[in-house]
């Protein structure tokens, strides 16, 4: 639930036209990339591109680029970038998966190469404010709604800087985000605990472990109403949870296993000699057996 959903590495270059060809496998050479001419077959060798790749730049139209991709997008959190440059190397053009998916900086590698121009489009490149979908990502803070989060950019393109609350020490913000102190009154709250003000978006630390002690044969769904009781109790984000702990005698416990695959959290063990030393932790005869 909570591994950082990502895009396979790799980048492919596709061309249609002899030109295109030619700067196509100049292109390919200087990213590292695999070069494809699409030979007449652009929507199939664009299908085929899309799997499995974190990039593709297209020399090629932006309109022939944008209805063969069109029935592939499905979430800009997954699909790879999409780079449409001309033949003649003038322009670079991020179409999709700008900040995180990395179009913008790849268009600025591919115009940097061919001497042409990366035509930047988002509001933040433009008007050089904070990505905050980048700092968020650069951070390791986890967003709670990514629609928020939108919303907060907007607030940040329109008033030129946003508000930010957080629980937690932070490095210097950059000068359009500025901290103060009512959590009510923040554009951003930085948060372990779940809910916030209205209109504000939630983003998660993650610098919570749980340790977790269980009954042999504990099922995985049972840890997992366990484990979202007590922090509901103490209203603290799952989201806000990094990895998972445990007795080195439950190494093979199975449900323990099974949750933690489920929500993608490291899970750590320790000898009980390791456990015992660590202060302000109460002792449960439950975690041996």
């Amino acid at each position: 639930m909570h591994g950082q959903g990502g895009r396979p590495g790799g980048i492919v270059v596709l061309a249609l036209t002899r030109g295109g060809c030619a700067l196509g496998e100049r292109l390919a050479a200087e990213l590292g990339a695999e070069f494809r001419p699409c030979r007449g077959r652009v929507a199939e060798e664009m299908r085929l591109a899309w799997q499995g790749r974190r990039a593709l730049v297209c020399i090629m139209a932006t309109g022939i680029v944008v209805r063969t991709i069109a029935p592939l997008l499905a979430d800009k959190h997954r699909d790879p970038a999409v780079v449409v440059c001309d033949e003649g190397g003038r322009f670079a053009i991020p179409l999709v998966s700008g900040h995180l998916g990395g179009a913008n900086d790849l268009a600025r590698r591919v115009a940097r190469i061919t001497g042409g121009t990366a035509a930047l489009t988002t509001a933040s490149d433009v008007l050089g404010r904070t990505a905050l979908d980048l700092w968020c990502r650069d951070l390791g803070l986890r967003v709670a709604d990514r629609g928020a989060l939108t919303a907060a950019m907007g607030r940040l393109v329109d008033r030129g800087e946003v508000s930010v609350w957080s629980c937690c020490p932070l490095p210097e913000l950059p000068p359009d985000l500025h901290p103060i102190s009512e959590r009510d009154r923040a554009d951003l709250v930085i948060d372990l605990r779940s809910g916030c003000p209205p209109g504000a978006a939630l983003l998660h630390p993650p610098a919570l472990v749980l340790g977790i002690g269980c009954n042999r044969g504990t099922p995985a769904g049972a840890i997992e109403r366990a484990v979202k009781e007590i922090l509901g109790r103490h209203t603290l984000a799952l989201a806000a949870v990094s990895g998972l702990a445990s007795i080195d005698l439950k190494r093979d416990e199975a449900g323990l296993l099974r949750f933690a695959a489920g929500q993608g959290l490291p899970l750590q063990f320790y000898a009980s000699e390791t456990l015992n030393r660590v202060e302000g932790v109460s002792s449960s005869a439950a975690v041996l057996r």
